[in-house]
């Protein structure tokens, strides 16, 4: 398969070593300005891989639509911009693989209906979710991942097309579910790190729990499958997102509570698409609300803690 991968950032270039890896025929392509694309052209390396020469590399937008598997590893509050672009090139016929976690900012789209809504609908559109650290499969460790469309043959070609020794994939079955259980699985790692940063890591095991509760009440209320904050897109993230190491998510919350405002994570700007999307579909999220204060709103960390844990004894699996 002909695939061309958009975004040469670490989980960008990581899909492109793998895909290579298991037999496609892959284009990476980054700006020309990018920084992360200048030294994979001068050296094939970045800080985790070294990019086999059997990857094509390209700064030249007109080559993207060479491939009929449009692969896009980018911000996702970038990918509005991104979508303009490939509208304009006049992309038709392909099948879109997102990468990515998060939702838009001010129009709460799913980055799926950004893609949907932008380019022609002769365009297929999948998700590729699921816990995974580029250090870690360049390591050769394994983990499981699912794949996600609104079309049936696409997911299974895809899931299919793109096992490997190091990826086992699912079928998901809820774009919905799938789409904001992962971009929600973000902000649940920001307040893992901001728990370790106040020496409450212990708490994680509540959080995780109690995360995963306001996480499916959401996706209940938007129309779709709450039991997807329970698979692999949201709790099945949890280890790789609320205690590894390698977190971006994580460290940027120990981070923010140590006081060092580092660069934000994906985490930062879904917290409060999380926000919008609570008020829409007037759902209660107690800890999304509480980071969202913290990043936003000058909240103190201790207080908001102590507003989660201040509420009275509750049957568990209610609707509250």
């Amino acid at each position: 398969m002909k695939v061309t991968v958009i975004g040469c950032g670490r989980w960008g270039s990581c899909i492109a070593w793998y895909l290579d890896k298991i037999g496609h025929e892959i284009t990476l392509y980054g700006r020309e300005n990018s920084a992360n694309m200048r030294r994979l052209t001068e050296t094939r390396q970045n800080d985790y891989l070294t990019m086999p020469e059997s990857v094509r590399l390209t700064t030249a937008p007109g080559e993207i639509l060479k491939a009929e598997t449009i692969v896009i590893s980018i911000n996702s509050q970038d990918l509005s911009g991104l979508a303009d672009m490939l509208a304009a090139l006049g992309m038709r016929g392909k099948t879109v693989i997102l990468c990515m976690k998060g939702i838009e900012i001010g129009t709460t789209r799913r980055l799926s209906q950004v893609i949907a809504e932008t380019v022609d609908p002769t365009n297929h559109t999948a998700v590729w979710l699921g816990p995974g650290h580029v250090q870690e499969l360049y390591a050769g460790i394994p983990n499981c991942m699912v794949i996600d469309s609104a079309s049936e043959e696409i997911k299974r070609r895809l899931a299919d097309e793109f096992s490997g020794g190091l990826i086992r994939f699912y079928y998901g079955n809820d774009m919905i579910g799938n789409e904001v259980g992962a971009a929600a699985k973000n902000v649940i790692g920001i307040a893992a790190g901001m728990l370790d940063g106040l020496s409450l890591t212990t708490v994680k095991g509540a959080l995780m729990s109690r995360g995963t509760r306001e996480v499916a009440r959401l996706i209940y209320a938007m129309g779709g499958d709450g039991l997807c904050a329970y698979g692999l897109c949201h709790l099945g993230d949890y280890e790789a997102t609320v205690f590894s190491r390698f977190s971006r998510n994580r460290s940027f919350g120990e981070k923010f509570i140590k006081g060092d405002r580092a660069e934000p994570a994906e985490g930062f700007y879904t917290a409060k698409a999380m926000m919008q999307l609570a008020e829409k579909y007037d759902v209660r999220m107690p800890i999304s609300r509480a980071v969202y204060r913290m990043l936003y709103e000058q909240g103190d960390a201790k207080e908001e803690f102590e507003i989660l844990f201040s509420g009275g004894a509750k049957t568990e699996f209610d609707n509250c």
